[in-house]
């Protein structure tokens, strides 16, 4: 019999809205088994092959601990250790690779790159950044949103700054779980037209951050220059001057609004540090969900938990 096609998760979109909020309340389960030292090894004798051509602190160790958490072992692969898209061919890596791992994550810079190698492969792809997407941050920070807030569903969301990877993942957010988004960004640093148009009414495109934050249920911003942007610095800071998250942007949100970074931060550029240190931030354990959010779509894909 031939060997049932993997299913991958290359984008928020490959999740229903159902299948997104099952994952997500498994995340919440699963991190409370962990609290209470419940072991839960589904994984055993898995391997996650990790292949990281964009460096990583918050992917690599919680890929690599959740796997041990779950019973497998994560291998990494740096842009040294691989052939991945220089002199062997994309398709070829996968045809390899996947014949020796239980499932592949991937961080790299062209979106592109990690369809072409799903597309060959033989296990589940994860994707775990590009420049067009990034779903597992994603995961995490609706994690946070159900355990401080409960279900999206009717929110409204304030993305503030540049249309990148991350807003993107919002957008697809939106579609998901049912929440509006309203974007705010400079001209000429707006979302891909393409995933904002397919988006229809779950997105509302401003040029205003005050006006996007009003009574917004949540705030979030991501750097202003992103990795592989660094040349753009001066520019950038120049046309996001005036989208810094602050004390006074988010006096325009909710009394009660949570305030979501995907980290790195850099305090006094997208955002203040009066927001992101205050004591009730949410953005510490909103990494830390990434080790938890990402343990269930590893049960999800790896160990067939559905």
């Amino acid at each position: 019999m031939p060997t049932p096609a993997p299913r991958h998760f290359l984008s928020l979109l490959d999740l229903s809205g159902d299948e997104l909020r099952s994952l997500l309340a498994r995340a919440v389960e699963l991190k409370a088994m962990l609290r209470r030292s419940e072991p839960h090894a589904p994984l055993a004798g898995k391997t996650l092959g990790m292949i990281f051509e964009k460096s990583s602190t918050r992917t690599r160790v919680s890929f690599e601990v959740g796997m041990v958490q779950l019973g497998g072992h994560a291998l990494f692969l740096s842009p040294r250790d691989t052939q991945l898209g220089r002199g062997e061919p994309i398709e070829d890596s996968a045809r390899v690779l996947s014949r020796m791992v239980d499932g592949v994550m991937i961080r790299t810079f062209e979106h592109a790159k990690i369809e072409v190698f799903a597309r060959h492969s033989r296990v589940p792809v994860i994707n775990a950044l590009t420049d067009q997407e990034h779903p597992l941050q994603l995961l995490a920070d609706m994690q946070t949103w159900l355990e401080h807030r409960g279900d999206m569903r009717g929110r409204t969301v304030a993305w503030i700054g540049d249309g990148n990877n991350m807003c993107h993942s919002y957008i697809h957010a939106a579609q998901r779980l049912d929440f509006h988004l309203r974007i705010a960004s400079p001209e000429g640093y707006e979302p891909d037209a393409g995933i904002l148009a397919a988006a229809g009414d779950a997105c509302t495109l401003l040029r205003d951050p005050m006006a996007a934050a009003t009574d917004a249920d949540l705030v979030v911003t991501d750097v202003w220059a992103s990795m592989g942007q660094e040349e753009e610095q001066a520019r950038r800071v120049a046309a996001f001057a005036g989208y810094q998250v602050n004390d006074a942007l988010m006096a325009r949100a909710r009394p009660d609004a949570l305030f979501m970074h995907c980290l790195p931060a850099h305090r006094g550029e997208e955002v203040s540090a009066s927001v992101i240190d205050r004591p009730d931030s949410v953005v510490w354990e909103e990494a830390e969900n990434r080790l938890h959010s990402q343990k269930a779509l590893l049960e999800l894909l790896m160990a067939g938990r559905g």
